[in-house]
């Protein structure tokens, strides 16, 4: 008797079928609708929660410089009196010799922090500008303000 020559065939361990392939994608694609627009939002909050713990750590300092000099830098003297021995009146006579601050941060958008002694919210009001670098905003666009942090929170 001879031997039929066709190879025979396993059931199940050739691969998957075109249609279990597409039902695959369908599911990954209802998954990253429902996912990917929750992770796309992280990098703004992350920004955000950043700029306002720098306000936080940029208002410790300046708490720091006020307990040394009596008084919180000047407008004109800028948040650099926290890195650097101002040179504008008033100089502070207690400024610590390392300085407050090893080096001033910039805001998660790469903009400098807008500082105003005295300021209309209290004695100093400090603002990142958000993402838009302007006064103002709604959304990411909105800024980080120092009376406000505890109601962002």
């Amino acid at each position: 008797m001879a031997k039929d020559s066709t190879p025979s065939r396993s059931t199940g361990s050739e691969g998957f079928t075109l249609i279990e392939i597409m039902v695959v994608i369908v599911i990954l694609g209802i998954l990253a609708t429902l996912i990917i627009p929750r992770i796309m939002d992280r990098p703004d909050q992350a920004r955000r929660t950043k700029a306002t713990l720098d306000i936080q750590a940029i208002g410790q300092a300046l708490d720091l410089y006020r307990l040394d000099n009596h008084r919180y830098p000047t407008t004109d003297q800028g948040l650099d009196a926290l890195v650097k021995k101002p040179s504008v009146e008033p100089v502070p006579k207690q400024w610590r010799q390392n300085g407050y601050l090893a080096k001033l941060p910039k805001d998660p958008w790469d903009g400098a922090y807008v500082y105003m002694s005295p300021g209309m919210h209290g004695e100093y009001d400090l603002v990142s500008m958000g993402a838009d670098a302007e006064l103002g905003g709604e959304g990411n666009a909105a800024d980080v303000e120092s009376w406000n942090l505890s109601a962002s929170q």
